[in-house]
């Protein structure tokens, strides 16, 4: 087999520069920013993110619609069970007052009873 024979330093050394220059011949052939076509591009880009931005903004108005609603609702369930335990405290006091007043005139007429027996009895002794 032969021996592989490197170019010399001086030739790679060209063609790295002539690669450089081509690179760089490229980058200069683009289209610049006054092109109507890379404005068109840019245009259509920045309508797109303009129109991804109302979206984003949309769903964020939606979602804090959805939440103001849901603690509209918690509110209202909470003023309902408020309400509901008002409600039922009151019946709890009417029914006590209730039944303290039927206890209390369960015992007067008890001591009604008492008092008209022990009279009975006096009358009877009386004779």
């Amino acid at each position: 087999m032969g021996k592989f024979k490197d170019a010399p330093l001086g030739d790679r050394l060209g063609s790295a520069a002539a690669a450089r220059q081509a690179m760089l011949g490229r980058f200069q052939a683009r289209r610049g920013t006054d092109d109507p076509q890379v404005a068109a591009r840019r245009a259509a880009r920045e309508a797109v993110a303009a129109a991804r931005t109302l979206r984003l903004a949309g769903r964020e108005a939606e979602r804090a619609a959805q939440e103001a609603a849901r603690i509209a609702r918690e509110a209202e369930a909470d003023a309902e069970q408020a309400r509901q335990r008002e409600i039922a405290a009151a019946e709890e006091t009417q029914r006590a007052a209730e039944a303290a007043l039927t206890a209390e005139a369960r015992l007067a007429e008890q001591k009604a009873a008492r008092d008209a027996r022990y009279a009975a009895r006096k009358a009877r002794q009386r004779g």
